[in-house]
């Protein structure tokens, strides 16, 4: 069957999407490798009417809307191979399967990369964390630490104490440049040269870190900056450009989250340095809504 329009991901980005889409009358291929970056989460926090709600419950909630929409199908699997046909695109499937559609949009995430040390993965999106937006009230109040991954950790580190007490780690490599040492003693942050080698607690507790020197560190919670990376390779396939952000790179879109390559459009984390529920369905929407406009003005 030809596809108004595909789309691959099928987390908040790709179903804000496809929801604008369906609502059109569009005939609409959504396509889910069920693999969302917040599948580490227990719970989605700062998105309005979603406080508090798993990720998991939120997105099969929005596939049952959706399943109501007769112009939309779903494909769950894994999208290995985009190129141009005829016009439009053609996605291919691990299993074989293969779409075409007249537009694509890409909500296909990030791939976190942890920094090399024993004991963050087992905790990551429970107590080892990337957002204190996300993350910081359910933790608020114990003894908090930033370990410094890139030159951003610093602004981190400036923003926790109003979540609790903050230790800024500087792994040996990020010394705060004389500015950000003066906005820390104005908040109150303690700086730790001496690099964390371990983590202490049953994961996915964490009760404190373990430095270099032996010394020992309490700690309720770790924020940790990832290195990023695109979780599918779709985008570089089809060509798309892409710029550098802070933790890696992202899908360069305009503000109409269209790409480099006429008819493919892209939200969600993937496509902003910026992770944040809200803000990837947002870009869902926006996404959606321009695809639908491109069809119905070409």
């Amino acid at each position: 069957m030809q596809y108004d329009v595909i789309i691959v991901g099928g987390s908040f980005a790709g179903l804000s999407a496809a929801m604008q889409l369906a609502r059109a009358r569009r005939r609409v291929l959504l396509i889910d490798a069920a693999r969302p970056r917040n599948r580490y989460a227990a719970h989605s926090h700062g998105f309005l009417g979603q406080d508090g709600v798993p990720p998991h419950e939120i997105t099969a909630r929005a596939r049952a809307q959706l399943a109501r929409y007769p112009t939309l199908a779903f494909l769950d699997g894994e999208a290995v191979q985009a190129a141009p046909l005829g016009g439009g695109f053609e996605v291919s499937m691990a299993d074989g399967q293969r779409a075409s559609g007249a537009r694509l949009i890409l909500a296909t995430g990030m791939r976190d990369e942890l920094p090399p040390l024993p004991g963050l993965q087992e905790r990551w999106g429970q107590t080892v964390l990337h957002c204190p937006y996300c993350h910081g009230y359910e933790v608020a109040d114990g003894p908090l630490g930033v370990m410094a991954a890139h030159p951003m950790s610093a602004h981190q580190a400036m923003l926790l104490p109003d979540w609790g007490p903050t230790t800024y780690f500087t792994q040996g490599r990020f010394e705060p440049t004389p500015e950000e040492a003066g906005h820390f003693e104005r908040r109150g942050v303690r700086v730790e040269r001496s690099p964390i080698v371990r983590l202490r607690g049953d994961a996915p507790a964490l009760s404190g870190a373990v430095l270099a020197d032996g010394r020992q560190v309490p700690l309720q919670a770790l924020f940790v900056a990832s290195r990023t990376h695109m979780a599918s390779p779709l985008a570089m396939q089809l060509g798309c450009a892409f710029d550098e952000g802070a933790q890696g790179p992202v899908i360069r879109v305009d503000e109409l989250k269209q790409t480099t390559i006429p008819g493919v459009y892209a939200a969600g984390d993937a496509a902003t340095p910026m992770s944040n529920a809200t803000l990837a369905s947002a870009s869902g929407v926006m996404a959606g809504i321009c695809a639908h406009r491109s069809l119905v003005l070409s």
